[in-house]
């Protein structure tokens, strides 16, 4: 008789911020109850020594360290437990081999995060039986081209952040758009946003929230010197570019997702379009985008939509 393969075991990256002791307690417990599930649970192997060396916390045996037992591409989902930050420390991690994230919020507004704490044990029940749906989001794909025409790659999910680098100096840019160029002024920054990044950073500098299932990029500029410096969204097939000229001597820097970060010189030439490559994140609950943003911010719907139904 021919001899039966035996399938590989599932296997499910664990990301948390495990310098808190909530994350820690969370984290035990979702990968104990993978284990009894016959799933395995992956760690990064700093977070897996980290977690080793502290007392009175018993990972599994089962438990693979990242790396050394097994890929990324070996798992089937990023579970990640934490706030938007350590969410988009997962998709770091998950990108390059286009695993799906699902996010577990432990922080504030968590906006990317699929469910809250509170609703874990129904998120492990749905990762269990593999009720989940994965959406594709938009990620920004960056070049940054210094006068010397050596030019520099990266991507973003939420947003690009042209900052500059010195409080008292501002900068002076000049926007393109398709390779026409459309205004120029004084400012603080400029923020390139997905319509995923539309209620992070670009909300917050008065940028408009765009529905995820909107397939556009947004230009916001940050306290302009300017009667007319609005935002503006463009179609996904554009190409945005913005070239910086920090004042007297000043200096700017390009902020991805607010965890990489590019040095700009004077005269660099910012480019943001639509990557080729998605993000992938994990859905448990279909619930409208419009719910959401109320949650979340939590909006005060009597007299602005009519009451809740």
């Amino acid at each position: 008789m021919k001899s039966l393969e035996k399938a590989p075991p599932r296997r499910i990256l664990v990301v948390s911020h495990f310098a808190r002791q909530e994350a820690i307690d969370t984290s035990v417990n979702v990968i104990r109850r993978l284990d009894n599930a016959g799933i395995v649970a992956v760690l990064e192997a700093q977070t897996a020594s980290d977690l080793d060396a502290r007392s009175g916390v018993n990972l599994p045996s089962s438990v693979e360290r990242l790396g050394r037992d097994c890929d990324v591409s070996d798992c089937e989902l990023v579970v990640v437990l934490g706030g938007d930050g350590t969410i988009l420390r997962g998709v770091e991690v998950a990108r390059p081999a286009d695993v799906p994230v699902l996010g577990v919020n432990l922080g504030h507004v968590g906006f990317l995060a699929e469910s809250e704490k509170e609703a874990l044990p129904d998120v492990v029940r749905g990762i269990i039986s593999r009720k989940y749906d994965v959406e594709e989001r938009l990620a920004l794909h960056i070049e940054v081209e210094d006068p010397a025409g050596n030019v520099q790659r990266d991507w973003a999910l939420n947003d690009a952040a042209i900052e500059k680098g010195n409080r008292e100096r501002m900068l002076d840019i000049m926007i393109w758009i398709d390779g026409e160029p459309l205004s120029s002024f004084g400012c603080d920054g400029v923020l390139f946003s997905t319509p995923t990044g539309s209620t992070a950073y670009s909300f917050s500098a008065g940028g408009p929230v765009v529905w995820p299932q909107v397939e556009a990029i947004v230009l916001v500029p940050v306290s302009a010197h300017a009667l007319f410096a609005k935002p503006l969204v463009v179609g996904p097939d554009s190409e945005l570019s913005v070239e910086v000229q920090p004042r007297d001597g000043g200096s700017a820097v390009l902020w991805l997702d607010g965890r990489r970060s590019i040095e700009l010189t004077a005269g660099a030439l910012v480019k943001a379009k639509r990557s080729p490559q998605s993000v992938k994140l994990a859905r448990l609950h279909q619930s409208p985008f419009t719910t959401r943003l109320v949650n979340k911010f939590q909006l005060p719907v009597v007299g602005w939509r009519g009451k809740a139904h």
